[in-house]
Order: structure tokens, then C-alpha cells, then sequence
């Protein structure tokens, strides 16, 4: 049902270009325009998505930014009753180099979480996000780390056949890469750079002394949490809410979406065992970290041949938003030294 903000006697795409331009504060926008190349951003979309909710009475994802990032794309999905399928590769970034740049995304999140860092990796190479199925609602999340791998490998190769590969996984999503790298050498495959940020084995696979220590910050940590939310419950009950009931409705059927992401995402982490893996690995460390263990080298040189670390400004979450220009910087540094290098990990 649209709502009353919409002519329909207008075109979608001239009904899309005030609100784009309203969103992105700029006059002149084409059809075909990419939306993150006019300066979006995750915080944009969920504006733009916002706004296209009210007028059209659609409430979709922001993360659809990612799949539709054009007036035209975005009109013609809108114009289709049905909701969207997400597909498990996305275009994040587009780039004439031959060989594409494959990064997934955390638990619980979306690729559109990575679109900022995206936005800073400087190179040639198209970066593409790996995106969780279940996502849209349409089918159950895959159960394990192991059929997701398998899930993204097939997409994978069906736009890259052979390597050499770059791969860069986020906290959950880097424990994915890691299964990836392993399935693609164990073809014979070479990998390229295999990045991992802020990844972990679940706690029960680490050791008893690394468990302890972890959970003493972890306890601490929720102890502030709790502060916090209740903090930010008290000012939501003052500044009140609009009745929303269609949107409330929509809105709710994609919570109950993220959460069964989630859900599925907690137990595919605890249930996988990461293997021993005989490449390279760059790992990227937060440098305020409050939720995994200080020490990513006791955790995994024991299970990776050749690990390397370096540490980005930020915490878990900052290095992919407000300190991503330094994160994209070091990726930056990676995909040249791993070009350069030419032997892969």
C-alpha cells in the first residue's frame, strides 16, 4: 500500500529523485547514478530507506541500498510487489581489475555494515560482500560455518573459477574466509591474501587461561552495557513515539528476521573448530578491545602457518565506521604487497 506522499501518476524514479536528493544533499542526480559514489553511507541509507518507508509504505532493509544502488535499479525493485531476493554476492565497489576482492561481514550484520570501509579501500580491484542467506526472509540461515563456506565458494566460483583469491573476513565472517581458504587450496587454488579482522574461535575453543581472562572483561564489559541501556531507555520513554502501525508491523517481522540471524550466527560460531590452515594470514587487531582476547597470536599461531598482526585504531565496531579510513588504508597495503608478491599465501 502506498501512502499519500505518492503520486502515481509520477514515474517511481521522479518520485526517488527528491528524496535521494534530499538524503544525499545534492541537486543534480541521475538514474544511474551509485548511490555510495554520490557520498552514501551506511547512516544515509538507513535515512534514504527511512523516507522511502513513509512514502511508499515499503519497509525494506537499507541493506537493499546494496543490491539496488541506483534510482533506476532501486525504482524497478519497488515497482515488483513481491519482496526482493538477496543474492549472495553483492557489488560493493566496482574496479577494472580482473581479479575481484570478496569481504563478509560479522555476526548478526549485513554487508551494507561494510560499505564505509569499502568506501576507503583504494583499488582497482571490484570488492564484492558475501551476504548470509536467510537474510531476506526468504529461507533459513545456513546452520554452520562449513555450509556457509560451501554456500559462498559456489557463488564465488561461478564469477572467479580459479584464483589467485583475495579474501577478507570480519570477526564471524573471517572464521567463513578462513574455510573458504581452506576448501579453495586444498583444489589447488592460490590465495592471495587471506585478512582476517578481529576474528575468533567461539570462547570454548580457547584455553582454560584465555576462557578466564576473557570472561573476567566480558563481565565487566555487560556491567556497563547495563548502565548504558538504561541510561538510553529513560530518554526514549520521554521523547515518545508516533503511531506507526502498518511500518511498526513491517518493522517487526524483520526484527524477528535479524534475530533468527543471530541466533543462527551464535550457533554456527560455537559449533565450528577452526582446522589447522598451512597459508598466510593477516590478522588485524582492534586496539581497544573488550570482548575477545587480548592476544590474537596465543589464540591462533598454534593453527596458522604464517601469522602476521597488526593493530588498527578503534574498537570492534569503530574499525569498520569511525576509524575505517585507517583499516582501509592498511587493506590498501595489503592487496598491493599480495599483487606485488605475485606467490599468494
Amino acid at each position: 500500500m502506498c501512502s499519500v506522499n505518492y503520486k502515481p501518476e509520477y514515474s517511481m524514479r521522479e518520485a526517488l529523485l527528491p528524496i535521494w536528493q534530499r538524503v544525499l544533499q545534492r541537486t543534480s542526480i541521475r538514474a544511474t547514478d551509485n548511490f555510495f559514489d554520490l557520498g552514501g553511507t551506511a547512516s544515509s541509507a538507513a535515512t534514504l530507506f527511512e523516507e522511502i518507508a513513509k512514502a511508499f509504505g515499503r519497509d525494506l532493509p537499507p541493506m537493499m541500498i546494496c543490491a539496488a544502488p541506483t534510482i533506476e535499479t532501486l525504482a524497478g525493485l519497488l515497482e515488483e510487489p513481491a519482496s526482493p531476493r538477496i543474492p549472495p554476492l553483492l557489488l560493493l565497489k566496482a574496479g577494472a581489475d580482473d581479479s575481484p576482492v570478496f569481504i563478509t561481514h560479522g555476526l548478526g550484520g549485513d554487508v551494507l555494515g561494510l560499505s564505509d570501509l569499502v568506501g576507503k579501500i583504494e583499488s582497482n580491484h571490484p570488492i564484492y560482500g558475501l551476504q548470509a542467506r536467510g537474510i531476506d526472509g526468504f529461507d533459513e540461515p545456513l546452520p554452520s560455518i562449513e555450509a556457509r563456506a560451501q554456500f559462498h565458494l559456489d557463488a564465488i566460483q561461478q564469477l572467479q573459477p580459479h584464483g589467485p583469491y583475495f579474501l577478507i573476513g570480519y570477526s564471524l565472517g573471517g572464521l567463513e574466509m578462513l574455510e573458504l581458504a581452506h576448501r579453495l587450496s586444498g583444489d589447488g587454488e592460490k590465495i592471495a591474501l587471506l585478512a582476517l579482522l578481529d576474528t575468533y574461535p567461539d570462547k570454548t575453543h580457547l584455553s582454560m587461561v584465555q576462557r578466564t581472562l576473557l570472561s573476567v572483561r566480558q563481565i565487566k564489559r555487560r556491567a556497563e552495557n547495563v548502565i548504558g541501556s538504561a541510561l538510553r531507555r529513560t530518554g526514549t520513554a520521554r521523547s515518545g513515539n508516533g503511531d506507526r502501525p502498518q511500518q511498526d508491523q513491517q518493522s517487526a517481522s524483520r526484527a524477528q528476521v535479524t534475530q533468527r540471524m543471530r541466533e543462527a550466527d551464535f550457533s554456527a560460531s560455537r559449533s565450528y573448530r577452526p582446522r589447522f590452515y598451512s597459508g598466510r594470514v593477516k590478522f588485524v587487531r582492534a586496539e581497544i578491545n573488550s570482548y575477545f582476547p587480548k592476544n590474537p597470536t596465543a589464540v591462533w599461531a598454534h593453527l596458522i602457518k604464517d601469522f602476521e598482526v597488526e593493530t588498527t585504531p578503534g574498537n570492534h565496531v569503530g574499525m569498520l565506521t569511525t576509524r575505517c579510513t585507517d583499516l582501509g588504508s592498511l587493506l590498501c597495503k595489503y592487496l598491493r604487497d599480495a599483487v606485488a608478491d605475485g606467490s599468494g599465501g
